[in-house]
């Protein structure tokens, strides 16, 4: 067995493209519309199944917003420098929306580098530092 995608419901799907490949680096891998059944996807990610995990962007046509719940956590994205990455994210993000919910620093009782961002739609994404 292998993780093939998550999905996420989205209220604006441009602006959720732009986020995850402007802000986040991913790859827009491809895109399914479904105008007969009322929606559209996107795939993106850092490379393609099956080698890679994606992300499964879902647009329901006439949904703008969503409850987010408690019950979903976050995606985890490793990366070389997490205060780098903060950076970077907080300087587009700005411009494409989202924004840094916790600042680089140590996990709590942890020797590891973490930080929180969240997209447009309010998903929390984790930061974990990989080194290079």
């Amino acid at each position: 067995m292998r993780l093939l995608h998550t999905m996420l419901r989205v209220g604006n799907l441009q602006r959720s493209i732009d986020f995850y490949t402007q802000v986040l680096g991913m790859q827009l891998l491809r895109i399914t519309r479904r105008p007969e059944q009322n929606y559209d996807l996107a795939f993106l990610g850092y490379g393609s199944n099956p080698e890679h995990a994606e992300i499964e962007l879902t647009f329901n046509y006439g949904v703008e917003r969503y409850e987010q719940g408690t019950a979903f956590g976050h995606i985890a994205i490793g990366v070389a420098d997490v205060a780098a990455t903060c950076a970077a994210v907080r300087a587009k993000a700005a411009v494409l929306g989202g924004a840094i919910s916790r600042e680089a620093g140590l996990v709590k009782g942890g020797t590891t580098v973490i930080a929180f961002i969240t997209d447009p739609d309010g998903y929390k994404i984790e930061l974990i530092e990989r080194g290079s």
